[in-house]
């Protein structure tokens, strides 16, 4: 009896034959998207953490309950300030982390 074997492939691997390899505009486009999944879903985690409605979470942010709602679903690019308000009025800490891509930085 002849054993069989499974090939595997790292999600690396299917991301570049899908997607698009890294630099590529598909990817980038893929790879901003899911960073808006991630962020909408830790607002809506650090919120119900806090036993606040969406209603109630946007009051302390002076935005509508909408806007919440279409920050949590990933609906909106919303403002950078008011994804920092959101999380100050959630208490939480908030971390960024920047990636110089190139070095070709022209000057006028």
């Amino acid at each position: 009896m002849k054993k069989e074997t499974i090939k595997t492939f790292s999600l690396e691997e299917i991301t570049d034959k899908h997607i698009g390899k890294r630099g590529t505009a598909k990817r980038e486009a893929f790879e901003q998207e899911l960073r808006l999944d991630l962020l909408g879903e830790a607002i809506r985690q650090a919120r119900k953490e806090r036993n606040l409605t969406q209603e109630e979470l946007g009051k302390l942010v002076g935005v509508q309950k909408s806007q919440i709602s279409k920050l949590e679903n990933s609906l909106t690019d919303a403002r950078f300030d008011t994804i920092i308000k959101v999380f100050k009025a959630l208490n939480a800490k908030v971390n960024f982390n920047v990636e110089l891509l190139s070095q070709n930085v022209k000057i006028a």
